[in-house]
């Protein structure tokens, strides 16, 4: 037997998946998320897996994993110390950056800005200069950069080095052999080349990126490589590990470890790919995703069963030119905490949340405080007084007690505060659903409506009502949905040129020429990965303006889209874009900025496991009567075992679905049925079929 492990590391809880390839089946758990080290808690929740599907370890071939290490170092300022080689000339570059202070006009009274991640007393520069059309008009000074590296060097605070001069993106052989002789002086440092890690024009974003790179690079190293050894200990020294990229697509463990800038959203991406990977099989190709777990909400947008990909990644105020799925995030997830400030006596939920440890009251963790779990557990969503198949005992006295801290506040009754945190956490969820479509030109309408995540299927059919967006769909497990997506999804890596051309000065010959090339780049770093180019699957990329503006718009094909329509087909594309989002398109004047091409390997194929075929009646499936209060009532209502629903059956609610990763809600007046993949769809009762 072979089985391939998912795993998701979020902020309250760790995820994994095992699934058999040869069968379909999985085995689903949930451990505790460890801060101070994720890889305890992968590791703690690997021995689980493996204990309780009976699966000895050693069958486990390939673990895929989305993991948050260089995001939380970004985030906490845990970074390495970065030195900088630059061009001389340019060793402000970050310093000056955009010339930008956030806020109003009078931003920059009150703006304190960070320090810069590669400070400028450990910033060098080079005597060399390349023109802009990667000409050389200055020769590399290679006895004096040996003699600034030495002195850097001497410091003995670099821990990570970046190499990024002017104009390299056009021309990187100064770059390269400056890259060489630091590898002499640095022997045991990281050396990060932009040219390299980014190669792509604008100055700033180039040189931030790869900084960024070489920031996270020791921590991200150290750990993909503990872990490895970890692995290679409990499963074999053949144990393949694959970390997800920001972009939806998975890295080898030696692409991680050089290029970690790839992996600062590699969390949300998971889910994303798992919630594709399900709804397409079921017919559902527009989809918008809300992942809710324990600390934040992730949403976005999916069009004909593929993700918006952005060519930038944000990190709290770090800006990276790196591509990731479109996602956006609300600090709304089931730990986040209400309160009631003095000075206004509003109610106020987020973003800060109880986390892992404490955790929320009801989990009897040490939190005390009032949070959104609690507030469904007052409620009667998150049932107390039967177990459901998770592993968490829950104590609604004291969510009663933490809740009610919050009507005696705003002097209101328990149940009405209990709503209340719930209706504002819904409303935080849904403005985030707006910004992903509304505000991008889409209508909700339009989409069906994706719940997951440990909280999401608490609150799905709330937020089908908001935006109203049918069916509201619940995949199987959920609560690991985000692991699912790390099992099943790709290998790929990418090349890019920096282009700068007209369209209509660019032939089709010359365009599928050059885009060859890349292809061919791109391909050599799956054949490092030992990946024979006969399973490499190749996707052409280009970003496109209207020649002027300061923004691109990225637009994928094949190429067999190419030779039917050319370059036509990417200033088609654009056009329509275009006027999506700004209900306007011009004739002429089509720039394209940089073209592309990204390699993936052929999907594995894994047996589908047809959840729900062997399932029972709906009278077998029920669990419990039991109620819970929506709109300031009392509702009778049903729980049944999702594990016992077959094909077909029809939930009616109010009634509650439970399994051992989440918790499903079905609010009066609206039907579930289990359709052919296992998924939950949800609709108002008179389009329940």
């Amino acid at each position: 037997m072979s089985y391939r492990l998912g795993v998701d590391v979020g902020g309250t809880f760790t995820d994994l998946l095992l699934i058999n390839e040869n069968t379909g089946e999985t085995h689903t758990a949930k451990v505790p998320s460890t801060p101070e080290d994720s890889s305890v808690g992968v590791l703690n929740g690997i021995a689980m897996i493996c204990d309780e599907s009976g699966v000895n370890p050693t069958d486990v071939t390939r673990v895929m994993h989305g993991t948050t290490v260089a995001t939380n170092a970004v985030l906490t300022g845990r970074g390495a110390k970065v030195g900088l080689v630059t061009t001389s000339g340019y060793e402000d570059t970050l310093q000056v950056a955009r010339s930008f202070c956030p806020g109003g006009l009078g931003g920059w009274v009150s703006f304190v800005k960070k320090p810069l991640l590669a400070p400028l007393e450990l910033t060098i520069g080079a005597h060399e200069r390349i023109a802009a059309d990667g000409e050389i008009v200055r020769n590399l000074d290679e006895d004096q950069l040996r003699i600034d590296l030495k002195a850097l060097h001497a410091t003995g605070e670099v821990e990570a080095l970046t190499i990024c001069f002017i104009n390299s993106y056009i021309n990187g052989a100064h770059e390269q052999r400056a890259g060489e002789i630091a590898a002499e002086i640095f022997t045991d440092t990281p050396v990060s080349i932009s040219s390299d890690v980014v190669p792509e024009m604008q100055e700033y974003e180039r040189t931030e990126t790869t900084v960024v790179n070489s920031y996270v690079r020791p921590e991200v190293a150290t750990y993909v490589s503990n872990l490895q050894s970890a692995l290679a200990e409990t499963m074999g020294p053949d144990t393949q590990l694959s970390i997800l990229r920001s972009d939806g697509g998975l890295a080898s463990a030696r692409a991680s470890a050089e290029s970690p800038v790839n992996m600062l959203m590699s969390g949300p991406a998971g889910g994303v790919s798992g919630a594709i990977y399900f709804c397409s099989r079921a017919g559902y190709h527009n989809i918008l995703t809300c992942d809710m777990g324990g600390t934040s909400t992730d949403v976005a947008l999916i069009q004909n069963s593929r993700a918006r990909v952005r060519r930038e990644t944000i990190v709290a105020d770090v800006r990276v030119r790196a591509p990731s799925v479109d996602v956006r995030t609300v600090g709304a997830g089931g730990g986040s905490i209400a309160f009631v400030p003095e000075l206004t006596k509003a109610l106020r939920v987020g973003p800060e949340s109880a986390g892992a440890v404490p955790g929320p009251a009801c989990y009897m963790k040490g939190g005390e405080q009032p949070t959104v779990c609690d507030a469904n557990v007052v409620l009667g969503y998150l049932p107390s007084d039967v177990q459901l198949g998770g592993k968490m005992e829950i104590n609604r006295e004291a969510s009663v007690a933490a809740v009610q801290s919050v009507a005696d506040a705003m002097g209101i009754d328990l149940m009405a505060a209990a709503e209340g945190i719930i209706k504002i956490v819904n409303e935080s969820m849904f403005g985030a659903l707006r910004l992903v479509s509304v505000e991008q030109g889409y209508d909700p309408r339009d989409f069906a409506l994706v719940g997951f995540g440990g909280a999401g299927p608490l609150h799905a059919n709330a937020l089908g009502i908001l935006t109203n967006a049918w069916p509201v769909i619940i995949p199987p497990g959920p609560g690991v949905l985000c692991a699912y997506g790390d099992a099943t999804t790709q290998v790929q890596d990418e090349a890019a040129r920096t282009y700068l051309t007209m369209a209509s000065d660019l032939s089709d010959a010359q365009l599928a020429s050059d885009l060859h090339e890349l292809e061919a780049r791109a391909g050599a770093a799956l054949l490092k990965d030992n990946i024979p180019a006969s399973e490499h699957e190749i996707t052409f990329q280009a970003d496109l303006r209207y020649a002027g503006q300061a923004f691109q718009i990225t637009i994928d094909f094949t190429e067999d889209e190419l030779k039917e329509k050319g370059v036509a087909l990417l200033t088609d594309q654009f056009d329509a874009e275009h006027e999506q989002l700004f209900t306007f398109k011009l004739d002429d004047g089509h720039e394209i900025l940089m073209i592309r091409a990204v390699a993936k390997a052929k999907a594995k194929s894994i047996a589908e496991n047809q959840i729900g075929q062997t399932g029972m009646g709906l009278e077998e499936s029920k669990i419990v009567e039991s109620r819970f209060y929506y709109e300031g009532d009392w509702h009778d209502a049903i729980i049944y075992d999702r594990n016992k629903l077959n094909v077909g059956s029809e939930v009616a609610g109010p009634a509650i679905v439970g399994e051992m990763d989440s918790t499903t809600v079905i609010l009066p007046g609206f039907v579930a049925t289990v359709d052919a993949i296992g998924n939950l769809l949800i609709n108002p009762a008179k389009r329940g079929k």
